[in-house]
């Protein structure tokens, strides 16, 4: 019994295809089915193609005018839809192209074959700088045929690569190289070893590769990244018919492979904004569901805020079938600490705003013991608790006497720590007596439960943690007493450059969280063009940024893959002339925009104060807002003006983003790091265009 051809779809085919006719769309879906149910069919006329470099490439007729490009080889059973266009433009397309198998990596890859003369005007052309000199050294001259090859550079292109001088000139390359060849190069350029980056990336090179066996490169998780197989036409259409969300498709290399297979422990997985890391996350919920979760047990996945977890929820609703989907568990993490606390009759109620109802009463109180010689401030004692006494788990004397202080002002000795705890003492037991408790105090009671076995641990098999940076060491701490270590057990993701909660800067290490071995990083931002990243990025110059683990982590690895105008900082003075400028944006963006009904648009403000301001003289302008909220999500809506402050639109993105920050966020950087990051966080929403007005 023969088996079955293999189908699969190539990215460039879906993209080809989202920007066809709706008519013409429906046709060519309605053919790609059945060549996806015979490839072999008499009815499929494979037409050769005049002067193309690979012969293997066939045009296919879908009607008088439409043609597609498939991959048809001479031997085996594998094909590929490539292109999709009028009749002209397809053979145009495959003329220069080719579909081989990288002898190093195993990988597929289509080239397009330029010559090594054509490729320095290309940096030109590109607005690109030229090289600097025809004499001077290239980047990769010291590099091996093998080494190149793999780190995923196509056989076609070693030469073009080999003569790169600049890294203007490697940028002006990375739409004509595969995207695991563009980030070695980079990588390398910057100052890593093509050893450190195939061991970052888990590549093997070291097995003999039969550049013939079309279907074993398929399943490589570097062909993954640009070509699906589909098995049935269930899943063909369930492709074509969302082919703008490539993330349910597609992921990186290093993506495919962190998401799916067992792993010894706890993993951490860093990136910048737009780097994946959610979607990877979902993508690893996704694999575990279906492959690590016996019966009885789930997966969860745990966020900070609740708009983000409603957004993860609703993307893994479109990535899961049915039966995976009952197996995860999406909840922020409150939300678990809180029905785990209902669930064991504790009835405290956590304080989120120690300046409401009880908290505040039982925080004067507190304040009314203080020893007032010490001529220590309301504010002092308000941050030692939470920096201190709450972020460490500090519960006795003893303990405060050794708890650490760093950053903390002034060196306090044990005489005047014995003095200022009582007052610590005192707020814990009014708020005791309210039935009221700190949040870090809730998580640190909980993972004691957890740990000593007075509770018993939830039915999880994996817990997956988005924007870990959120997390403080109680919270961390809770995490590891919520399942065994061992197979699977914690997979966080994360990104130090996105820390707004700077109270909750905490090494997993020192939670008990072992990640050694299995820390990873992504590189490539996907979400933001270049311009809007370096924008962002400009801003955190100066200010510290940690790994998540103690060590510190860096910007300049990071790369976009798409490009488009910088975004332009408008120094205003007051209110009326913010609202003024970002309006001007808004009415240039939608009329710039106006051929897309689906541009989304958000205004972004530090506070829900100027939020609203900005949001009344935009609508009296005509236009039409709506606010996102903790409680209601509009990301979605089309048609209008989206509002939020900056610690509401972590985790969105949109096409355009109106950034207003007041004079003092651009201080001196150590001073304002904070702010500096809130406002990298409310930048780098934006996927295409952005505004940064500066509010005197």
């Amino acid at each position: 019994m023969s088996l079955k051809p293999k189908v699969a779809l190539s990215q460039d085919f879906l993209l080809q295809l989202s920007k066809l006719p709706k008519n013409v769309q429906s046709k060519v879906m309605q053919w790609a089915i059945k060549f996806q149910v015979d490839p072999k069919s008499p009815g499929i006329n494979y037409e050769n193609i005049l002067g193309a470099r690979d012969a293997n490439l066939k045009s296919v007729r879908l009607d008088s005018d439409w043609r597609g490009i498939v991959f048809k080889p001479s031997s085996g059973d594998v094909y590929v839809l490539l292109y999709v266009a009028h009749h002209d433009e397809a053979y145009r397309w495959a003329e220069n192209r080719k579909l081989a198998v990288n002898p190093v990596t195993g990988a597929m890859q289509l080239v397009l074959i330029q010559s090594a003369e054509a490729a320095a005007p290309a940096a030109e052309t590109a607005g690109q700088v030229k090289s600097e000199s025809a004499h001077s050294s290239t980047l990769f001259e010291t590099l091996q045929d093998r080494e190149l090859l793999s780190l995923g550079v196509p056989q076609e292109m070693l030469d073009v690569v080999r003569a790169i001088a600049s890294d203007n000139q490697l940028d002006a390359l990375q739409a004509r190289l595969p995207v695991e060849a563009y980030e070695g190069l980079f990588l390398v350029a910057a100052g890593d070893t093509v050893s450190q980056v195939l061991s970052a990336r888990e590549t093997r090179v070291d097995r003999d590769i039969d550049t013939e066996n079309f279907a074993a490169a398929l399943e490589t998780a570097e062909s993954q990244s640009r070509f699906v197989i589909v098995d049935d036409d269930e899943a063909m259409l369930a492709i074509m018919n969302a082919p703008l969300a490539q993330w349910r498709v597609f992921l990186h290399p290093t993506q495919k492979k962190l998401a799916d297979g067992d792993r010894t422990g706890a993993v951490r997985v860093l990136g910048g904004a737009g780097t994946g890391k959610t979607v990877l996350a979902m993508h690893r919920a996704k694999w575990l569901a279906e492959n690590g979760t016996p019966a009885g047990q789930k997966v969860l996945f745990t966020t900070f805020t609740k708009n983000l977890a409603s957004d993860i929820e609703q993307n893994l609703r479109t990535l899961c079938s049915k039966s995976t989907l009952e197996k995860i568990e999406v909840r922020n993490f409150d939300a678990w600490v809180h029905g785990f606390m209902r669930s064991h009759k504790l009835e405290h109620r956590i304080v989120y705003d120690r300046k409401q109802d009880g908290a505040l009463q039982a925080w004067e109180s507190a304040m009314a013991v203080r020893d007032t010689t010490l001529d220590l401030s309301k504010d002092f004692y308000e941050k030692e608790l939470e920096q201190v006494i709450l972020a460490q788990g500090v519960t006795t004397r003893d303990e405060y006497r050794v708890a650490r202080r760093t950053g903390r002002e002034g060196i306090l000795s044990r005489g005047k720590r014995d003095a200022i705890w009582p007052v610590f003492e005192e707020y814990r037991g009014q708020l005791s007596s309210r039935k009221l408790k700190e949040v870090n105090d809730a998580y640190r009671e909980v993972a004691a439960m957890l740990s000593s076995g007075e509770a018993q641990r939830p039915a999880y098999s994996a817990i997956l943690i988005d924007e870990t940076q959120d997390f403080g060491e109680q919270a961390l701490k809770l995490l590891r007493a919520m399942i065994e270590p061992g197979t699977n057990d914690l997979f966080f993701v994360g990104d130090g450059h996105q820390r707004i909660y700077s109270r909750n800067k905490a090494a997993m290490s020192k939670c008990g969280i072992d990640i050694r071995g299995r820390a990873r990083k992504l590189y490539l931002n996907y979400r933001t063009t270049d311009e809007i990243r370096r924008q962002a990025v400009a801003l955190l110059e100066g200010c510290e940024v940690d790994d998540l683990d103690g060590g510190q982590d860096e910007t300049r690895r990071y790369k976009s893959l798409s490009h488009g105008p910088a975004p332009i900082v408008y120094p205003v003075e007051g209110l009326e002339a913010a609202a003024t400028q970002a309006i001007t944006f808004l009415k240039d963006g939608q009329q710039a925009q106006s051929a897309q009904d689906a541009w989304s648009v958000c205004v972004i403000a530090p506070s829900e104060k100027l939020r609203e301001t900005l949001a009344q003289q935009v609508t009296a302008a005509g236009f039409s807002c709506v606010t996102i909220t903790a409680h209601t999500n509009h990301a979605d809506s089309r048609g209008v003006v989206h509002f939020a402050t900056m610690h509401r639109a972590k985790g969105l993105e949109f096409d355009s983003v109106v950034v207003v920050a007041p004079e003092a966020y651009f201080g001196d950087p150590e001073a304002t790091a904070n702010q500096r990051k809130l406002m990298y966080v409310a930048l780098t929403r934006a996927k295409r265009t952005a505004a940064l007005i500066c509010l005197a």
